[in-house]
């Protein structure tokens, strides 16, 4: 099953709960401390925008790539509200192009653990450093393997909300460290439609996704293989090292000369 179609219309909704100010803030702040203060930057794995247009009002010309159409779509919907002259592109991380160089490259909300094989991840980091601006710098983030085995694995959650509800199923296979979740959403028909007795009735949609647990040492490799310079990570938010217990960790690389 195709991630993030249905979802894609209520994504929104549930994740009203994310400080996406507070993060948009410090994300822009790890730029600037690189100098990346205006100028082109990427959002990698943009998803709805919502992040993407933060960037954008810190006065970055931003461009969105995402896999999902249905993502795209809100995204634009948001870019038609606020104004800003964003560039989506519908592409694959793993395949994207871009018309030029860019500053920076950003790729947060875990986009990164989307990607489950370490070639393709390679692929991924090798393609963000040839579309590198000289030295530009790469951000990104990734859930922990601490997060998936003992936060998030072998967990069901659920949420019911007025317009719409979930069930999410995790299974955490330690072995292969790749975190399997299954969404079933059930979401309120649009038109004002109601059952025989004028219940409202709901549609019943179901997506798997899958994500990939990466340790910071994996990580360091696969920037090397890539031809890119790993530069530092911190606990998400801080500016401390990650350690044993970080849900989510920040990682800074570097374009390092032209290897594809």
């Amino acid at each position: 099953m195709e991630a993030y179609t249905s979802f894609a219309s209520v994504y929104d909704q549930f994740m009203d709960n994310v400080p996406y100010v507070e993060w948009a803030e410090y994300l822009h702040s790890l730029m600037e401390e690189y100098q990346v203060r205006d100028g082109i930057v990427l959002d990698l794995g943009c998803g709805t925008g919502t992040m993407t247009e933060l960037l954008a009002g810190y006065g970055y010309d931003m461009i969105g790539v995402d896999l999902s159409e249905e993502m795209l779509d809100a995204a634009i919907q948001k870019r038609n509200g606020s104004g800003h002259n964003i560039l989506y592109l519908l592409q694959d991380m793993r395949e994207f192009e871009l018309y030029g160089t860019v500053r920076a490259v950003v790729s947060v909300c875990d986009s990164i653990n989307y990607i489950t094989e370490t070639e393709d991840l390679e692929q991924v980091f090798r393609l963000v450093n040839n579309y590198l601006d000289p030295g530009g710098i790469f951000i990104f983030d990734l859930n922990t393997e601490y997060k998936y085995r003992e936060i998030i694995g072998n967990r069901t959650i659920a949420e019911d909300r007025e317009e719409s509800s979930f069930i999410w199923e995790n299974y955490y296979d330690e072995e292969e460290m790749v975190n399997e979740y299954d969404l079933t959403l059930f979401i309120k028909e649009d038109g004002g439609l109601s059952g025989e007795n004028g219940e409202e009735l709901f549609r019943r949609f179901r997506e798997s996704h899958f994500q990939r647990a990466y340790t910071l040492e994996n990580i360091k490799t696969i920037l090397c293989n890539a031809g890119m310079e790993y530069v530092l990570a911190y606990d998400a938010f801080t500016r401390t090292p990650p350690h044993e217990k970080s849900e989510r960790v920040y990682v800074v690389a570097r374009e390092k000369g032209k290897i594809i």
